[in-house]
């Protein structure tokens, strides 16, 4: 069976109160619409065509480099037009699966389902619902045959208490959507082209109209205001949680998980709570990730610990570290084997070697650090002159005082030692002392000064 999927994505989301296109408000991170795409590729279809509209250009280039097949509905008069202006583009022998770009929750076995009942006939995804106040009722005949959808404009008192609903979403042989679509009126309250009236048609036909009923109401939830989008995430960000859970994760509370990109966890990696997860991730066996934490882009070893409060981005982390609390590892951070950042700790493009420390309160910008060096409170290393970046190099076995200050480009050789409160402008040999600092003097009688301004204390 050849299946073409036609994704609708025209529509203006007034409800979002946004002049983002509601179908790029993010989902886990990612377009809704990019959702979508994702679970159309893979049923293999011939081809995706979505249908854009309202904010046309803005929709392709955030999903640029996608094998897609863009058509526009210049005047939004309805799901049924939407679906004709997609058609020329289909051949009449496929399929068409009719998707929609602010339903991301979808599953493909679900569409599986449902594509298979539609080769000879119109086949309609509905779903049983608690409340189905803004849905299209399903009307069956008596011996169970879906009949129509009454829309809940026009839908009677009787209908409208009737709890399976319609998903919006319809497969069907593309040759009868060819034949019943320039047939649909838009004598209803909005005026409009729906794409459900094609179903009436076909049984006027004499054809047995299907329905595959979906796994679950919040698989077919559509995202039309703020209140839905929050929904809509946590059900995304629960799935995950247990997937993850089910492979041997520890998340300390699947509801408080947030994966907004891809995630690859080795053996008994523990995971607490808020921690959100971005871009490309990767945890090694053992690694425990503290409450309150944000990674973006990073990879961290087997036995690593990432205390409450860090945020760690383009860093590199090997096996047996510890990062934070309140640490902030920024882009071209490398720790070696072993290596410990402490709390209030800044870095950038920096190497921090096998078993060095920089416990607390310093920044290491622009670094290479040797192995088993010592890093002092207070240190930084003055890496920008203002125009230009300058590195700072630190041999094996350095010790640097506190409230140190190293103004690049200087290095410190092998076993060199740093006292504190010094400020390095010079290169400090194998095993030197180095004291940069002002001599101190003590003046006895010293008063301090009287202020006149008795207010200002």
């Amino acid at each position: 069976m050849k299946l073409d999927i036609v994704i609708l994505a025209a529509g203006q989301g007034t409800r979002m109160k946004s002049s983002l296109p509601k179908v790029l408000h993010p989902v886990a991170g990612r377009p809704m619409l990019a959702h979508v795409i994702a679970t159309a590729r893979a049923l293999d279809p011939v081809a995706i065509h979505v249908v854009v509209g309202h904010g046309a250009d803005e929709v392709r280039t955030a999903l640029a480099g996608e094998d897609l097949n863009w058509v526009v509905q210049a005047q939004q008069l309805g799901t049924g037009d939407a679906v004709l202006q997609a058609l020329p583009d289909i051949a009449g022998d496929s399929v068409v699966l009719v998707l929609y770009g602010d339903v991301p929750l979808i599953e493909t076995a679900t569409l599986r389902a449902l594509v298979a009942q539609a080769d000879q006939a119109p086949a309609l995804l509905t779903a049983e619902v608690g409340d189905p106040q803004g849905y299209g009722r399903i009307i069956r005949a008596a011996d169970g045959s879906v009949v129509a959808v009454v829309e809940e404009k026009d839908a009677n008192p009787e209908q409208r208490a009737l709890r399976e609903v319609n998903s919006g979403v319809l497969a069907a042989p593309a040759s009868l959507l060819a034949r019943y679509l320039p047939a649909v009126g838009n004598a209803n309250s909005q005026g409009e082209y729906y794409l459900p009236d094609v179903l009436g048609l076909a049984v006027s036909d004499g054809l047995a109209v299907a329905a595959q009923l979906a796994l679950s109401e919040i698989e077919i939830l559509g995202v039309n205001d703020r209140v839905q989008l929050a929904a809509v995430e946590r059900e995304y960000q629960l799935r995950r949680a247990h997937a993850f859970m089910r492979e041997g994760v520890a998340i300390a509370d699947p509801r408080r998980f947030d994966l907004r990109g891809t995630l690859h966890c080795g053996r008994d990696v523990s995971i607490d709570v808020n921690v959100v997860l971005e871009g490309e991730v990767s945890l090694g066996d053992g690694v425990s990730i503290g409450p309150n934490c944000v990674l973006r882009d990073v990879a961290i070893g087997a036995g690593s610990t990432v205390h409450a409060m860090s945020h760690l981005e383009g860093a590199v982390l090997a096996e047996n570290t510890s990062v934070g609390p309140f640490a902030r590892l920024r882009p071209g951070t490398r720790m070696a084997a072993g290596a410990r950042i402490g709390n209030f700790v800044e870095t950038k493009n920096a190497d921090i070697g096998v078993a060095s420390k920089v416990n607390h309160l310093t920044y290491i910008g622009d670094c290479a650090m040797g192995e088993g060096v010592n890093i002092g409170a207070g240190t930084i290393t003055c890496n920008y002159d203002g125009v230009n970046k300058h590195r700072t190099t630190i041999g094996d076995g350095v010790f640097v005082g506190s409230n140190s200050t190293l103004v690049a480009p200087v290095e410190i050789a092998d076993g060199g030692f740093v006292a504190a409160g010094s400020t390095l402008t010079m290169a400090v040999g194998e095993n030197e002392l180095a004291v940069a600092r002002g001599r101190q003097r003590n003046i006895q009688g010293w008063q301090r000064p009287n202020s006149s301004n008795k207010e200002g204390h």
